[in-house]
C-alpha cells in the first residue's frame, strides 16, 4: 500500500514538473491548473481577511523571526535556521524553534493508553523534542527536520506541535524563551511575526511559475513584499542580477543576502567517524536519498570529484526499511562502489545499525555566505543585545 501511494505521488510530481507526456499527462496538468487558479483566490482572501484584522494573530510578547519560503520543498531552510538558532544562542539569546513536525507520527494507540493511565503522555501539550540538553523524541515522533536540528543545537529547545501558538506560549513559559524561530512559518499567519525571513533558490526560484496543485509555488511571487531579509540559496557564486532585479520588482525594501551549501566533511552514518572530503576525490559513489532536490545532492557530489555510479532516490520524507538499503548497498558492491553517500536528512531516518559491505556516509555542509554579510550582521544585531552580541562568521554551520 505504501509502494503504491509513493508511485501515485511521484506521478504527481512528475506531471506538476512535466517530467511526463501523453493524454493522461495533459488532462491532469489542466485539471491541476484550474484548481491552482481556485487556490491562488483563497491565498490571497486569507491573507486579506488578516491585513484588515478579520483574522487575528497571537502577539507572544517577545521576537518572533519566521523563515520560510513562497514554494514547497528544496530550498535549503533547515541549515539557515540552524546557522540563525546557534548564532543567536550564541548572542545570548533563549532560543526555542517551532516546528509543526512534518510528517511525525503519534505514538501507538496502545502506548498512547499506556501513556495517559500512567501520566507519561499528555496530549494537551506539544511534542518537546529537545529542552536544551537532551534530545527527547526520535525522528519517527518528532519529524526529520525537528530531531536533526536537536541533535546539532545543545542548549536550544525544540518544540512540535500543528498549533504553533500553543507551542511558543509553552515555549515562553516553561523553557523561558525570549526569541522564537518558526520553522517554515512564511504562511503561518495565527502568530505575529518580528521578522520574515524568506528564501528562494537560485536554482528554481519560483518553481514553474504556478500554484500548487498545478505547480510548487504556495504563493504568488509579488507576496515577497512581506520580506524583511531574503535569502537566494544555492548561489555557488553565480551572477544573480537578473534574479534580484526580479524580487525588487516586489520587494525594493529587503535585506538580499546571497549564500551557498558548503562541504565540510564526511560523516559515517552509523559511527559517526569523520573523513575529509578529499576522500571523494575519483572515488566511484552511489547516492542514496529522499529529498525534494536529489538533483542538486547529486551535483554536489560530482564537483567535489566524486562519480557517481549509482543513484536511487525515493519520494520526499520516504521512511526507509532495512531491506531497502541493504539491496542498494548489494547493487553498489556489484558495481565496485568505494562509497554511499545521504544526506543528513536522509540519515536520521535510517534505521538500526547494520553492517554492510559498503560504508555508508552522510555529507554534511556549512552554509556560506557569498554577500550581504551586512545584512546577515543587521538582523542579528536586531535581536541579540548589544552587550552579548556575537558576530556571525562568514561560514555559519548547518546541515544539507
Amino acid at each position: 500500500m505504501r509502494q503504491w501511494l509513493e508511485s501515485l505521488e511521484q506521478f504527481a510530481i512528475d506531471v506538476i514538473l512535466e517530467r511526463r507526456y501523453g493524454k493522461r499527462a495533459s488532462l491532469l496538468r489542466v485539471f491541476l491548473f484550474m484548481l491552482s487558479l481556485v487556490f491562488r483566490e483563497i491565498v490571497q482572501a486569507r491573507l486579506w481577511l488578516y491585513r484588515k484584522r478579520y483574522l487575528r494573530n497571537h502577539p507572544l510578547g517577545c521576537m518572533v523571526i519566521s523563515v520560510g519560503n513562497l514554494t514547497v520543498g528544496g530550498t535549503g531552510k533547515t541549515p539557515v535556521v540552524e546557522s540563525l538558532a546557534r548564532t543567536l544562542h550564541a548572542g545570548g539569546r533563549r532560543v526555542a524553534i517551532l516546528s509543526r513536525g512534518y510528517k511525525s507520527r503519534r505514538p501507538p494507540l496502545l502506548k498512547r493508553i499506556h501513556g495517559r493511565l500512567t501520566g507519561r503522555i499528555n496530549e494537551s501539550i506539544p511534542r518537546v523534542v529537545s529542552n536544551g540538553h537532551h534530545v527527547l523524541l526520535g525522528s519517527r515522533e518528532a519529524g526529520d527536520e525537528p530531531y536533526m536540528l536537536a541533535q546539532n543545537l545543545p542548549g536550544v529547545v525544540v518544540v512540535v506541535d500543528k498549533d504553533r501558538v500553543k507551542a511558543g506560549r509553552y515555549a515562553v513559559e516553561h523553557f523561558g524563551a525570549d526569541t522564537l524561530i518558526l520553522d517554515d512559518g512564511l504562511q503561518y499567519l495565527r502568530m505575529q511575526h518580528r521578522l520574515d525571513l524568506v528564501l528562494i533558490d537560485r536554482q528554481a526560484p519560483f518553481g514553474n511559475e504556478y500554484l500548487l496543485p498545478r505547480g510548487t509555488l504556495r504563493e504568488p511571487p509579488k507576496n515577497l513584499r512581506r520580506a524583511s531579509h531574503i535569502f537566494i540559496t544555492k548561489s555557488a557564486g553565480a551572477d544573480n542580477t537578473a534574479l534580484v532585479e526580479r524580487i525588487r520588482r516586489y520587494n525594493r525594501t529587503a535585506e538580499i543576502i546571497e549564500c551557498n551549501h558548503r562541504p565540510r566533511h564526511l560523516q559515517e552514518v552509523f559511527t559517526r567517524a569523520h573523513r575529509p572530503l578529499e576522500a571523494l576525490q575519483g572515488a566511484l559513489v552511489g547516492a542514496f536519498s529522499a529529498i525534494a532536490a536529489p538533483e542538486s545532492f547529486e551535483a554536489a557530489l560530482r564537483a567535489l570529484g566524486a562519480n557517481v555510479e549509482l543513484s536511487r532516490r525515493f519520494t520526499d520524507h520516504h521512511r526507509f526499511r532495512e531491506q531497502e538499503i541493504r539491496a542498494f548497498a548489494q547493487r553498489c558492491q556489484r558495481r565496485g562502489v568505494d562509497m554511499i553517500l545521504t544526506t543528513e536528512k536522509d540519515a536520521v531516518r535510517f534505521p538500526r545499525r547494520m553492517e554492510l559491505d559498503v560504508p555508508i556516509y552522510l555529507l554534511r555542509v556549512d552554509i556560506e555566505i557569498l554577500s550581504g554579510h551586512e545584512g546577515w550582521q543587521g538582523c542579528v544585531e536586531s535581536i541579540c543585545q548589544p552587550g552579548k552580541m556575537v558576530l556571525p562568521h562568514e561560514v555559519l554551520p548547518g546541515a544539507w
